[in-house]
Formats: C-alpha cells, structure tokens, sequence
C-alpha cells in the first residue's frame, strides 16, 4: 500500500504494509518500488497517515525525531548501516570514515558505508542526507544534492 503527500522538497510516496513503512521514494516516481508492487494507494491506513503526520511535523520543524515502525530491505551491513544513520540526530552531520568507525571498520569501509547510505530505501527517517564527506562537503544523495541542502538547511536551528 502507499500513499503520496506533497512537501517542501518534492511530493514524496509513502510505500508500507500493515505493519512497517517499507520505502520513501522521492518524485518522479518509478512504477514499482525495487521491482515489487506496491499494492493500492491508501491514503487513509493508519500507519500510513501517521507517516504523513510525522513528516509533515518534520518539515514544519515541530519533530526532531520520528516515531514510525520501519522495514527497510537491504543486506545485513546495509541495515547496520541504516541503524548508525539514526542515531545521527537532527542538526548533526557524521561523515562516511566516522560511520565506518562506529561499526568497527576503518576508513577503509567508506566506500562500503557510502554504498549502503545510497540505498537507504527511508530517507528523511532513516537520515541519510545528514552524512557528508569528510571534509564537509556534500556528497551523492539520491534525491539529488538541492533537496539534500535544503533537508540540512531546515535542521539548522535559527535559520527559519
């Protein structure tokens, strides 16, 4: 099932089951998400509209931290991967060295942890947009680098 909602960054598609959000795919929309169906729209699922509440909170600056069950796809490393980009808390930014570092790994595993950043199928929740290279520049988003800014100008405290 899923769900689209409009946002300061693009309309952005809400995809889940009963139980978990599954992805967050930014516009322009693929027609399957990984390859899978996506079932039907329900813009009126609980969970679903929960996703919306909370993202529209986000984006009016009134949530810093999301409260959603998640089920993103992905590898064993990729999903430790996703769990480090939570703890990434609003405001803050971590680069892919530090976050290859926190998993045990050198700097050596950057690549690999900038592999599995760039697929994080839950963006804004799972924070991905918050990790950045090492000397502080932007680096790949797969919404593109404007709505990766945008999504760090609106952490900035004071700035609106």
């Amino acid at each position: 099932m899923w769900t689209v909602m409009p946002s300061p960054i693009g309309d952005l598609r809400i995809i889940g089951d009963d139980e978990a959000i599954q992805a967050i795919e930014f516009s322009p929309f693929r027609g399957l998400a990984d390859g899978k169906p996506i079932g039907e729209r329900a813009d009126d699922h609980p969970l679903l509209s929960r996703a919306v509440e909370q993202l529209t909170a986000y984006f009016n600056r009134e949530l810093r931290d999301f409260d959603l069950p998640l089920a993103p796809a992905g590898t064993k490393f990729q999903r430790e991967v996703w769990d480090q980009l939570v703890g990434i808390k609003w405001g803050e930014t971590a680069s892919y060295g530090e976050i290859a570092h926190r998993l045990g790994h050198t700097n050596a595993a950057s690549r690999a942890v900038g592999l599995a950043n760039g697929r994080n199928p839950i963006p804004i929740v799972i924070p991905c947009h918050r990790v950045i290279g090492a000397n502080g520049s932007l680096t790949g988003y797969a919404g593109g680098l404007e709505r990766k800014q945008l999504l760090l100008d609106l952490e900035v405290d004071g700035l609106f």
